[in-house]
């Protein structure tokens, strides 16, 4: 097959593409540019960030990594997509109160749908495309199946939820059966130059009102009775489940334990007030047709790097009401949710009530 290999400058995308071609695959790869012309100079270098102004060193360390394979290799600019579907959210939900995945976004709009999109207007033709994503894809009863890495610590299927079946029967996930420590072996035995770089740990490296361009918003910090603790200039500074940086000493540690944007205030407590079991979930994406779900052996996850655990779900008007066997920790509204019938992922949802 002819296959497209979104290649990022790391060293899974960069095995991905080796094993393809090993595999007597026509191997292209691509890399999107997704910083466009942003003047921002308080954002540190870091490579441990997706999103940076260092963008220029990655796509020259996959430009090396396709000379090395002997793969053709291409650069689509794809910034104004991004700061349209990815930012513009990621702004929006942070002004609210809420705390965005900017991951999920770009996977399913970005990743998945636009790149591969803007390759085929440039005229790149291929049959497939593939990333180096830590899942893997099947095709059972005449449908596609998204399902768990089965190298446990490194699965990546959580950001992946959003994902549709016209999607699915068009990418290819090599690295769903293997570790991290695999795919790192395999680079070094085929002199791969990125083979010891770290993976990409955070959306943005800087300060996020780089990002957000707000001005300060004094309000209130206070705990579960209202009492005034301190101030802060805007509550997009805080996330919820946070400990440093609050600003406030207290005999024991304080952790954020929700964000109100109508009031402009920012509620922390103790730890203990930090554990939740029920949340509801809004714009669900179902990736299997899933006729018989609520009666399923169902498990979820509020964040990508837990394991799942048992939940019953119930279904109401326009969302889902979720119950989890155990209580969580620092449910944040705005984050994703995501399904799983064993090592099948169901799909998603944003988290937008915790109680």
């Amino acid at each position: 097959m002819k296959i497209l290999v979104g290649l990022s400058g790391g060293v899974d995308s960069a095995v991905t593409a080796l094993l393809l071609k090993k595999q007597g695959h026509d191997v292209i790869g691509a890399t999107m540019t997704i910083w466009g012309n942003k003047k921002i100079t308080s954002a540190p270098s870091n490579k441990n960030s997706c999103y940076s102004p260092d963008e220029k060193e990655d796509l020259a360390e996959a430009q090396n990594i396709a000379d090395k394979i002997g793969i053709p290799y291409y650069v689509f600019d794809c910034h104004e997509d991004y700061e349209k579907i990815v930012l513009e959210n990621f702004k929006s939900e942070y002004i609210k109160g809420r705390t965005p995945n900017p991951c999920i976004w770009c996977n399913s709009q970005i990743k998945f749908k636009v790149l591969p999109l803007i390759a085929q207007k440039n005229g790149i033709s291929f049959d497939k495309f593939a990333t180096g994503h830590y899942a893997r894809v099947t095709y059972e009863n005449g449908e596609y199946y998204l399902k768990k890495g089965l190298a446990e610590k490194k699965d990546q299927s959580y950001f992946l939820y959003r994902l549709t079946q016209d999607q699915l029967k068009n990418i290819i996930l090599p690295l769903g059966t293997y570790t991290k420590e695999q795919i790192r072996e395999i680079a070094r035995e085929n002199n791969i130059p990125v083979a010891d770089k770290h993976d990409s740990q955070d959306f943005y490296s800087g300060d996020y009102n780089d990002l957000l361009q707000i001005p300060e918003k004094e309000g209130n910090i206070i705990d579960t009775t209202g009492k005034i603790l301190g101030k802060h200039k805007g509550i997009w500074n805080y996330t919820v489940g946070q400990r440093k940086g609050i600003g406030i000493s207290a005999s024991e540690p304080l952790y954020v334990l929700k964000l109100d944007s109508k009031t402009n205030e920012v509620i922390v407590g103790e730890l203990d007030k930090t554990f939740k079991k029920h949340l509801t979930a809004v714009n669900i994406n179902w990736i299997n047709s899933n006729k018989d779900i609520e009666n399923m052996n169902i498990s979820a996850k509020i964040r990508s790097t837990q394991n799942p655990v048992k939940a019953k779900i119930e279904f109401t008007k326009d969302e889902i009401e979720v119950e989890f066997e155990d209580y969580q920790k620092s449910i944040a509204i705005g984050q994703s949710v995501a399904f799983y019938n064993n090592d099948v992922l169901l799909g998603g949802g944003i988290i937008d009530k915790v109680f």
